[in-house]
């Protein structure tokens, strides 16, 4: 069985039931890998029956062609203008920069993101957080930008939010045989962006992944396993 990635417990309890995390380590995912060549090298064999797969956006957008190098985007005046106001966090920069807001527009539209920045300038006077992304939406939520401890050539890209994910989940599951989910999680929580699952399991996941068990940097796990202990 792997071990935990660093700084990460194996093992958590989550509404009564024990739970192992088991990180799936791969290669680097790169465009023109294909999702399925992926989940047959590095986890058909790792899964057994009652497991859930839990399978990282990030490279599900990989595989589907849906990163840019960072000296690909050309950003507009607007999305300079918008990024300077986006709170940025020691988890990643969201939308705080040029170049994944003009993905931001192009993504949700140049209206709905214009509503959102001006509801959420009006809420942030009241110290009410959050609203920006709510209303944007998870296309917006979704959109990754670059940080030093992603594993290159990431660490120079921005990835956008995998398309159909609840068709991607219900594809890996004819392979793995197990119920999977598509996960867009760090180390201020978690969203379940499609399942083979229903709601309550969804709600449960979140709480099992609720710490990053598979970390937020050069772990090379972009994959894991749910299993009960």
């Amino acid at each position: 069985m792997s071990s935990a990635n660093e700084g990460k417990a194996l093992q958590v309890h989550v509404d009564g039931t024990d739970f192992l995390r088991i990180p799936v380590r791969t290669r680097v995912i790169m465009p023109g890998d294909t999702l399925e060549e992926v989940i047959r090298t590095y986890a058909v064999d790792e899964v057994q029956p009652g497991d859930l797969l839990f399978v990282t956006e990030k490279i599900v957008a990989i595989m589907q062609g849906r990163s840019y190098m960072m000296s690909e985007i050309k950003p507009r005046k607007l999305a300079t203008f918008l990024s300077r106001y986006v709170t940025k966090t020691s988890y990643g920069i969201g939308l705080g920069i040029p170049e994944t807001m003009e993905f931001a527009l192009r993504e949700v539209g140049t209206l709905r993101i214009l509503f959102a920045a001006a509801v959420s300038a009006v809420t942030k006077l009241f110290g009410r957080r959050g609203d920006f992304y709510r209303i944007a939406g998870e296309k917006a939520r979704a959109i990754d930008g670059p940080t030093p401890g992603t594993i290159p050539p990431y660490n120079e890209a921005v990835v956008l939010g995998p398309e159909r994910p609840r068709e991607v989940a219900f594809d890996v599951k004819k392979i793995v045989g197990c119920d999977v989910a598509v996960v867009d999680i760090n180390d201020i929580g978690g969203n379940i962006l499609g399942s083979t699952l229903d709601k309550t399991a969804e709600r449960q996941l979140v709480k099992i992944l609720s710490d990053n068990p598979l970390g937020q940097g050069h772990q090379s796990t972009p994959m894991g396993i749910i299993r009960k202990a």
